[in-house]
């Protein structure tokens, strides 16, 4: 009998149908997930002229969404690790699908801001875990690209959402926006089917044959015989506490990405958020603001691949901060009075650099913890991420709201992308520090 090194199986795999099937698959998700989370940015402009809204009542409405997703992110990170990545992904999907249909039927601004705290909920457990299982699944050569391309299915949704307000704002209402929502519920079944679970919570569970079945399909040309014994090199499964984030040298880097989380994902949805707001106020069209938002997500999505890319090559951290410094220029730069096709070339950095560099984040928080904590090492730094989440929408409505020029409020949503370049400088610097600690050599025997 054999003992097969599950990790050393699925990081040497060649990539084939089985990794293009789970990224696919994820990937859909993650538009329906990123449709949801910027659908607010699209229809801010109408529910505020409806509902006589001011830019501070605006900026908390925007932020129940995100108080559910920090929620969301703790309690579904770590519940996965418990259940199951599978059934975590499925409640959440089926979670804000169906709070956002829902959403659609508000008649009030209590409503509405309870319906998106629960599709908060859902799409703030779902990021974590999808990430993980694409991370545990793609072989390592090509592991930051793989979860880049399937987080780009988040960058899609976000362009999704500003096309179809684009066609359908004017003609139905802000209503139909969440209606469209339906869709995805439809294809919950064919999730259900096709998704595979965690080989590690398999084996970790006793079901071992099925955790076969899944490695043979993953690498078909790895000799895995009935009566081999397959071993997972990170076997602890019970200990998903947060205080294992802090252990083994890991407290400073987990620090930092906390800070880094916050600072990033202020940036993302104080854009996504205010910007066709913003870009209306300065004198242009509804139709041309959300064209705006077009741009930043079409931006994201090819940030998150060229950095997912540029990951597998040099070093992700290094990129990570490479990224946030050019989103702290690219963004203070917006608010200058530039020609077209210049603002629209720095919305298209911005978003490559704010919501791509989201995504490499949480690459690189994947590839930070082992397999044991990994959902809850992403859940909790998604989770204090939400934070500055909470805080974009809420800032970019007090900076409204107290009249700043254009330029200021830019400057304002530009100070967070220096602050995260300083955190992940650290990260990398404990790393190396890390790197270089040498190891005791056990005293001669006399």
């Amino acid at each position: 009998m054999r003992i097969i090194d599950v990790h050393a199986v699925v990081e040497g795999a060649r990539f084939g149908r089985f990794h293009g099937m789970v990224m696919g698959l994820c990937a859909l998700l993650l538009i329906f997930d990123g449709y949801d989370l910027f659908i607010y940015g699209v229809v801010l402009p109408v529910i505020m002229k409806e509902w006589g809204l001011t830019p501070l009542q605006a900026g908390a409405l925007g932020s129940y969404a995100l108080f559910g997703m920090m929620f969301g992110a703790l309690v579904f990170g770590s519940l996965a690790d418990r259940i199951g990545r599978k059934k975590g992904i499925a409640i959440c999907f089926a979670l804000f699908s169906v709070a956002t249909v829902v959403n659609g039927f508000a008649t009030s601004p209590s409503e509405f801001g309870m319906c998106r705290f629960i599709a908060g909920l859902g799409c703030g457990g779902l990021m974590p875990n999808a990430v993980a299982l694409m991370n545990e699944y793609a072989p390592k050569r090509m592991r930051s690209t793989l979860v880049a391309l399937m987080f780009s299915g988040y960058s899609l949704g976000g362009m999704l959402s500003a096309g179809v307000g684009i066609f359908m704002l004017p003609r139905f209402g802000w209503q139909s926006m969440f209606f469209a929502a339906t869709l995805p519920l439809l294809l919950l079944p064919v999730i259900l089917l096709l998704l595979p679970e965690s080989i590690g919570f398999l084996i970790r569970q006793g079901r071992v044959e099925q955790a076969r079945k899944l490695l043979m399909r993953l690498s078909p040309h790895s000799e895995i015989n009935p009566e081999d014994r397959l071993q997972i090199s990170d076997p602890q499964g019970k200990g998903a506490s947060a205080m294992a984030l802090f252990r083994t040298g890991l407290a400073v880097r987990t620090l930092a990405i906390w800070v880094a989380f916050f600072c990033c994902l202020l940036m993302v949805y104080a854009l996504s958020s205010w910007l066709p707001k913003l870009m209306a106020s300065a004198g242009y069209s509804l139709g041309s603001s959300l064209s705006f938002l077009l741009a930043l997500n079409l931006g994201g999505m090819a940030g998150a691949i060229l950095g997912g890319w540029l990951g597998d090559r040099l070093n992700l951290v290094r990129v990570t901060i490479g990224f946030f410094l050019a989103a702290a220029i690219s963004i203070s730069l917006l608010g200058i009075n530039s020609p077209m096709p210049v603002l629209y070339l720095l919305i298209f950095i911005a978003g490559a650099t704010t919501i791509g560099t989201q995504i490499l984040l949480y690459a690189a928080t994947a590839q930070l913890y082992g397999l044991h904590i990994r959902s809850t090492g992403l859940g909790w730094a998604s989770g204090v991420g939400r934070n500055g989440a909470i805080a974009g929408p809420m800032l970019g409505g007090a900076l409204m709201g107290i009249e700043l020029p254009l330029q200021l409020n830019f400057l304002a949503f530009a100070v967070p992308g220096a602050i995260a370049a300083l955190a992940m400088t650290a990260f990398a610097l404990n790393e190396r520090r890390g790197a270089q600690v040498p190891v005791p050599t056990p005293p001669a025997q006399a």
